[in-house]
């Protein structure tokens, strides 16, 4: 359903799970868990609309691209998310400026390919082991997880000003692997990797 050009949604139906999938990179996003929400998803989009494809419970929203500097400035986007179902979050060409707050969500993965600058994500609390993977590298990335949340943070390629709790490192290369007090044996929990180094990455909780 398009209300306006820029308001997109889709029924629920019988969507047994949810995925969001950004194709040509995103920016500019602000992404939570909508309120006794009926729909599958609801999204405004302002600037340039993208092109939004729904299939059973997938998501796929395609920006077009241009080289003029400020194209990416004027594009924006709020999206929710149904808490009915669990998701997965994947984008596709890099993530600049995302604030995520999933608290409430059953979040089944979430992957970035490309790297990622200016973001915060809060989670929910995990079922079982939930992966978070940025490839492509990370700067200005904070994550916030339930305080009985697991953690482990996996960098390869080197890493600047890296923060796990109360664990903190300045400037390492190699592989860099931290955990959290109560990682070890516990059943639901955060597996974050990010490859192609970090700077100024921070995991904490809430």
């Amino acid at each position: 359903m398009n209300k306006e050009k820029g308001e997109h949604a889709a029924p629920l139906g019988s969507a047994k799970s949810g995925r969001l999938e950004f194709v040509r990179g995103a920016a500019n996003i602000t992404l939570h868990v909508g309120s006794g929400m009926e729909d599958l998803y609801r999204a405004r989009f302002d600037g340039p609309v993208p092109s939004v494809r729904v299939e059973g419970g997938a998501v796929t929203v395609k920006y077009t691209w241009t080289l003029h500097p400020f194209d990416w400035r004027r594009r924006s986007a709020d999206i929710a998310l149904n808490a009915q179902v669990p998701w997965r979050i994947s984008v596709s060409g890099g993530l600049s400026r995302l604030d995520a707050d999933l608290g409430g969500l059953q979040l089944d993965c979430f992957e970035v390919e490309g790297g990622v600058s200016r973001v915060e994500l809060t989670l929910p609390n995990p079922s079982s082991t939930v992966p978070v993977r940025i490839f492509g590298g990370a700067s200005n990335l904070t994550i916030r997880r339930p305080q009985v949340a697991a953690a482990r943070l996996h960098v390869v390629g080197g890493a600047s000003k890296l923060t796990l709790d109360d664990q903190r490192l300045g400037a390492i290369g190699g592989e860099t692997r931290l955990e959290s007090r109560n990682y070890a044996g516990a059943t639901d929990r955060y597996e974050i990797t990010i490859t192609g180094g970090a700077n100024n990455v921070a995991v904490g909780t809430r």
